[in-house]
């Protein structure tokens, strides 16, 4: 049901007339597949970020997963992983032929610590992943400073954190390799799609020869030479290109960003303080050490609230309220039945007892009021 008809979504796009044209200017330009506009988009989220290069790519998946080559992980290899996370970021361990390893979260955070991933490494940790769990900053720099001295590579999982800050710096920023997404749940969308920011000019080459079969040579510098150029397929690579229409979108929407994390910092602080007047619930809160852009706002069920959480969605729902259930937890998915892993108490209570709340640039306070209203009836329960 649409939001016109009364039922409150979880997440509206800011998508309009100026991404329409700008992705029609693509179409009739000639370049549809990757061409300038990807180089454009490019080098603007670079500089949004913080980071010296980006390279497009068609997903977060395949972001993380490009990231785990150009740090060579392969068969052998282990790398610690949240399983409190989307299963992508699992599964693009399994892509390398690596293992995934599962460490537990912060419950105030949901991310993974120091602590919780030195509990499960080992001599054969080859890399961490990270997750900015739904766009709350993970304490880069305590695993940054902790991979250094193990000698492990941390990749981060930002796929929900364009515009959050850790250390009052975009998250990113000084990230030895980082990866997006600009599926249409995120702040900055390009319908599908994704990125990976690095540093490190040598792996930048390498990351866009792998996105294009190995190719040593793109389309756009074959096109712009003026003599013929013969192209070379240097390694087995990948088909992961982003469209010049997807990053006509992005650009657009990454003009939009400071405004679209105001409007939902705007709107988390309010969903804060009505859900403030309402026991048994625990809001996402920013950490201590960085701002969140609030791409998802979840809550916590406490022990003592009268409804499941599955109960609490079904109310929801008959409410005309389209919340979601919490962050999943790979390892209870049947794709990871039999994985061996340790204990995951925080991991399990996490995604069995919280649910994610519509907010949406667009939201208005009365639709806020009527999810918070179903919210008090149930706790009253």
């Amino acid at each position: 049901m649409s939001e016109a008809a009364g039922r409150i979504p979880v997440m509206v796009p800011w998508l309009g007339q100026e991404e329409a044209q700008a992705a029609a200017e693509a179409v009739l330009s000639g370049w549809v597949a990757q061409g300038p506009r990807v180089e454009r988009f490019e080098r603007a989220f670079a500089e949004r970020v913080g980071a010296g290069h980006a390279v497009a790519v068609t997903s977060c998946t395949t972001a993380l997963h490009l990231a785990l080559s150009v740090l060579g992980v392969g068969p052998g290899d282990e790398v610690v992983v949240p399983s409190l996370s989307f299963i992508a970021t699992a599964n693009a361990v399994r892509y390398t032929g690596a293992v995934p390893v599962f460490a537990d979260v912060a419950e105030d955070t949901g991310n993974v610590t120091p602590e919780t991933v030195d509990r499960v490494r080992t001599a054969g940790t080859r890399a961490v992943i990270a997750v900015h769990q739904g766009g709350v900053p993970a304490d880069v720099h305590g695993l940054r400073a902790a991979c250094r001295d193990w000698g492990t590579a941390l990749v981060e999982d930002a796929a929900c954190a364009i515009g959050s800050t850790a250390g009052g710096k975009p998250v990113g920023q000084g990230a030895l390799l980082a990866a997006w997404s600009f599926h249409p749940r995120k702040l900055v969308t390009t319908g599908e799609g994704g990125m990976v920011t690095t540093d490190d000019g040598e792996w930048a080459a390498r990351l866009r020869r792998l996105r294009d079969h190995g190719m040593n040579a793109s389309a756009a510098q074959r096109h712009a030479s003026a003599v013929p150029v013969l192209e070379s397929y240097l390694e087995l690579g990948f088909n992961y290109r982003m469209t010049d229409i997807q990053a006509a979108v992005g650009l657009v929407q990454l003009g939009r960003l400071e405004a679209m994390v105001a409007r939902r910092r705007e709107l988390a602080a309010r969903y804060g303080r009505l859900l403030a007047e309402v026991p048994g619930l625990t809001p996402v809160r920013d950490p201590e050490y960085g701002q969140g852009n609030f791409q998802s706002y979840w809550v916590l069920l406490g022990p003592d609230f009268p409804v499941s959480r599955d109960g609490l969605l079904a109310a929801l729902g008959e409410a005309g309220v389209s919340a979601r259930r919490g962050i999943m937890a790979a390892h209870l998915e049947p794709a990871y039945a039999g994985h061996p892993h340790g204990p995951l108490p925080v991991t399990e209570r996490i995604s069995g007892r919280s649910l994610i709340l519509p907010l949406f640039h667009t939201m208005t306070a009365g639709q806020q009021d009527r999810v918070v209203a179903t919210l008090r009836e149930q706790a009253r329960r």
